[in-house]
């Protein structure tokens, strides 16, 4: 069980732990005259003290009422005579000769006893009168005073005994999550058909624009999205508060919760399976009723034919490792110390890029990472020979095919890189212009004939394998690369290599 810790006053509570509310509403001033209005719900909210009086208040105020009223019309019509009458004098109510008599004949009337001693008589019509509103009256004051006891007896907050709640709260992991849990239980074996739990959290706040909210309420969820709050109710339950960055506890630790001041308020709602009426049961959780690190003990058991509770152990927890630290910190450290995030996530449901086993230059060369790199990070972080390669293709005069480009339209843009790709087949061979002297990049041909050269020499550099990832990719339009060679500054046929000059012979 919770201890307060040593120095702290105990705090007001807003809710008690019987499901009490802790409010008093004073300096009602007019506003008095509404209970009068609902007279009938204002004797049932009474306490059975207060019940009990007014019902024998009532019943014998009007009893000592009705029987005066019966000694009045005796008395005026000379019924109630010291001296006597003759055997032919006919009374209004026969053998009623003092007040004691007639407060007998009300009671036989009233009760419908009927000893046969004293009646009413024909020649008394003020007294059949008063008989008529007699039994009108008592019937309206028995119904109200009668149903205002049964309503109270049958009323479900005695149903509420019989629903347990744990005495503390605890803060533990479960599942991997940081979760704020307590116990309920049910200790009749009827059911609660439809029970449903509910939490609030009471704290005061200020908002930023400076109101201060006194005991502000805020919900706490405990599985409304996942349907964990409906609760079948047999057997003990532990109910779950996930602590993340929606719940108001995302900043709470083990030490700012010894300084903190809150209460959470417990609801739960039923309706009994006897009886087909509401009920509520409540109870609260402040501050010093929190477990840091603790978990409930074990309840249920299996014995011979049946599981078994044993409610002796439903209050115990037992402590376990917990981080000391919040949600919120927990989640800082990990942005902290986590790496850089990479230039490129794989989707799983994605075809990988090339085939499996291929280098890291094989990867840079295929179709799939260029198209990846140019759509996220731009052409400026392509490979330094795909780099030359685009330089060098813009160079070169209009006359060049490259799979359909627009007139005007960069070939190497976003939407084109696949199309350059595509309309370089059967382009054997390329030199591109290097800081020093001439670099040679051999292209595999696409279409995957033999003969084909699958390496790149470079002056200087280590071979370059492309990657077979290009050999897929269909080709519906042109395969031939005509470049025109005259003009200034531009290589002559002499200059071509030789699988090119033959090719342009064969065209």
């Amino acid at each position: 069980m919770g201890v307060p810790a040593p120095g702290r006053r105990k705090r007001q509570r807003f809710v008690e732990k019987n499901g009490r509310c802790n409010v008093q509403h004073g300096n009602l001033g007019g506003e008095t005259s509404r209970y009068l209005s609902d007279l009938f719900t204002t004797l049932v909210d009474l306490k059975w003290r207060w019940n009990l009086l007014i019902f024998i208040l009532t019943y014998t105020i009007a009893w000592l009422v009705m029987a005066s009223m019966w000694w009045i019309i005796g008395y005026i019509r000379g019924d109630i005579s010291p001296h006597g009458h003759d055997q032919s004098y006919t009374p209004c109510v026969a053998n009623v000769y003092n007040f004691p008599s007639a407060f007998l004949f009300f009671i036989e009337t009233e009760a419908t006893i009927g000893y046969g001693h004293r009646y009413i008589t024909e020649k008394c019509p003020e007294g059949i009168i008063l008989f008529l509103f007699q039994s009108l009256l008592g019937s309206i004051v028995d119904a109200f005073l009668i149903g205002c006891m049964f309503i109270k007896m049958s009323q479900p907050k005695k149903r509420a005994e019989t629903l347990m709640f744990s005495q503390d709260a605890v803060i533990s992991l479960r599942d991997g999550k940081l979760c704020l849990m307590f116990r309920v239980g049910n200790l009749r074996n009827s059911h609660m058909v439809s029970a449903q739990i509910r939490c609030k959290l009471i704290k005061s706040r200020q908002t930023p624009e400076g109101e201060f909210l006194p005991l502000d309420q805020c919900e706490l969820d405990v599985g409304f999205g996942t349907g964990a709050d409906q609760l079948f109710l047999v057997s003990p339950l532990t109910i779950c508060h996930e602590i993340n960055p929606k719940s108001p506890f995302f900043d709470l630790s083990q030490r700012s919760l010894l300084n903190e001041e809150f209460e959470i308020v417990v609801i739960l709602e039923g309706i009994v399976e006897t009886t087909g009426m509401t009920c509520q049961a409540r109870t609260s959780y402040t501050e010093d009723e929190v477990l840091w690190g603790h978990r409930f003990l074990p309840v249920m058991s299996l014995e011979d034919g049946f599981f078994r509770v044993d409610y002796s152990q439903f209050h115990n927890t037992f402590e376990v490792n917990t981080p000391p630290y919040s949600i919120k910190d927990h989640e800082e450290k990990i942005s902290q110390t986590s790496p850089n995030p990479p230039l490129a996530v794989l989707n799983s449901a994605s075809p990988p890029l090339g085939n499996v086993g291929q280098s890291r230059k094989d990867r840079m060369l295929s179709v799939d990472f260029v198209d990846c790199v140019g759509e996220d990070y731009g052409m400026g972080k392509r490979p330094s020979k795909l780099q030359r390669m685009s330089s060098c293709m813009e160079d070169l005069p209009r006359g060049v095919k490259t799979g359909g480009t627009l007139p005007g339209e960069n070939p190497f843009s976003r939407g084109n890189q696949g199309e350059w790709l595509l309309g370089v087949q059967g382009l054997d061979s390329i030199t591109v212009p290097g800081g020093q002297g001439e670099e040679k990049l051999q292209l595999k041909t696409l279409d995957g004939g033999p003969g084909t050269k699958e390496t790149m020499p470079v002056e200087g550099q280590e071979q370059l394998r492309l990657s077979p990832a290009l050999n897929p990719i269909p080709a519906s339009f042109p395969t031939t690369v005509r470049i025109p060679l005259p003009g200034v500054g531009r290589r002559t046929e002499d200059n071509l290599p030789a699988k090119l000059r033959r090719m342009n012979a064969d065209r």
